[in-house]
């Protein structure tokens, strides 16, 4: 332990790394059942995706742990995986399931060439911190209305041509087609919101994970929870039923490979570069040079992360922010991932029970992550409209066109003129990156040729 993880240099110890490990296990082991539900809608094998994000997970947290040395775990990354299921979905979807998967496997051999040559860390400079931080939020925003959705608080109606269409409707009691405010899974939804609202307003680690779980039982009795396949069910995982290598690029390419990548390659390389920083940064793991090539290698496993998923059957396996919760139980080494790794391949083991858990069950979570994310806009510097305003955008367009990606090629769009604007007329405005240019010509040029 000590020739492999360094504990001495760290100043820790195997036990504390351990309970680091456990601790960040419970904090983000929501996502085994969340996951499924969310895939599902794309049209995937529920227990496919269990298995899949078991595995990816278990298998590039040991990575960061045995190669990094880092007690950052990583999984299915929330937001990438609600736009997988929304450009999949089996209704109005723009492509299929298998398609997406493989725009998955491409952004991930993108993200390690860009890796490699470090590219990856001067796209991160060019983008102004407003509209990274716009970019969370709004995703915080889509993600809520999915869980409002699972939950049976609103519907989306699909209509319109090639392009996807959606129109909001809120549940309520005289509209037969969503289901009644009084409705078992209505009524579920909001005890699981409370429930785990309350766990986190107490500060009670796993909330979130154990808000999901007694939701579960509480459904029983309310005939939202079935329990009937528990009995048939068998708990050695069957791997034959897993979606190994079931992407389609040849596909890819025919859907508009720009169009494809464009979400999925510039969500994670914000999310992950923050998440990688930001939680380093509280272990201290920064400092010096040897900082500053561990945190080189850590993106590099997360790049490699991300085809892994796409080739075992689930969307973009990034780093986690929960992490932060072990390391402020102590974890500093990879022993701390390596637990959570761990764990993650034992969880292959309770398979049956992801199919139970309903929809009403997961929802709240999705609401709650969408509260946890929401709190970046304290970032968005609103005082500077040549950033407030494409930061607006970005937000906003996210939930209203139900489309991550439209929110950041209008916010980046935006942005880009505006402040061209202000330097034309002489006035104060934010620094342009030659990056950015390119950006926005080629936000304008996908919407000009592909809508």
């Amino acid at each position: 332990m000590e020739s492999l993880f360094q504990l001495r240099k760290y100043n820790t110890t195997v036990g504390r790394e351990i309970v680091a490990g456990l601790t960040t296990f419970m904090t983000m082991a929501y996502i085994l059942f969340v996951n499924p539900n969310i895939l599902s809608g794309a049209g995937m094998d529920r227990n496919a995706v269990f298995l899949a994000t078991c595995l990816g997970a278990g298998i590039v947290t040991l990575l960061m742990g045995l190669i990094v040395n880092y007690p950052i775990a990583l999984a299915p990354g929330m937001g990438l995986n609600a736009y997988f299921a929304t450009v999949a979905a089996t209704h109005g979807g723009q492509m299929s399931w298998q398609t997406a998967l493989g725009c998955v496997f491409i952004s991930g051999i993108v993200f390690i060439i860009l890796t490699v040559t470090k590219i990856r860390q001067l796209l991160v400079v060019a983008v102004p911190d407003s509209l990274k931080a716009a970019i969370t939020v709004g995703i915080g925003l889509f993600i809520t209305i999915i869980g409002f959705k699972d939950g049976g608080l609103m519907t989306m109606h699909y209509f319109g041509g090639p392009v996807q269409n959606t129109v909001i409707t809120v549940a309520d009691n005289w509209l037969p087609d969503i289901g009644h405010l009084s409705s078992p899974n209505v009524v579920l939804t909001f005890i699981g919101l409370l429930i785990i609202a309350s766990l986190m307003a107490l500060r009670v680690p796993g909330a979130i994970l154990i808000g999901i779980l007694l939701t579960t039982l509480i459904g029983i009795p309310l005939g939202v929870t079935d329990l009937s396949g528990l009995a048939k069910a068998s708990w050695v995982p069957d791997f034959s039923k897993m979606n190994f290598a079931a992407f389609d690029l040849r596909s890819v390419f025919h859907y508009g490979l720009i169009s494809a990548l464009f979400t999925f390659t510039f969500v994670e390389l914000f999310d992950t570069f923050g998440t990688l920083v930001g939680t380093a940064s509280k272990a201290g793991l920064l400092e010096g040079e040897e900082g500053q090539r561990r945190l080189g290698r850590a993106m590099l496993v997360d790049a490699t992360g991300v085809s892994l998923g796409a080739l075992l059957g689930t969307s973009t396996i990034t780093a986690y922010i929960e992490s932060g919760s072990g390391i402020a139980a102590g974890g500093r080494t990879g022993l701390t991932a390596s637990t959570v790794g761990v764990l993650f391949l034992l969880s292959l083991f309770i398979a049956p029970l992801a199919g139970v858990v309903p929809a009403s069950a997961t929802a709240p979570a999705l609401i709650i992550v969408g509260v946890l994310m929401i709190g970046a806009v304290r970032n968005i510097e609103w005082d500077n409209m040549g950033l407030a305003v494409p930061a607006f955008l970005t937000i906003i367009t996210m939930p209203l066109t139900y489309s991550i990606s439209n929110g950041i090629a209008v916010g980046f769009t935006f942005f880009v003129i505006i402040n061209l604007i202000l330097m034309i007329f002489r006035r104060d405005h934010a620094r342009i990156h030659w990056l950015m240019y390119i950006i926005a010509i080629l936000a304008l040029w996908r919407y000009i040729f592909y809508v």
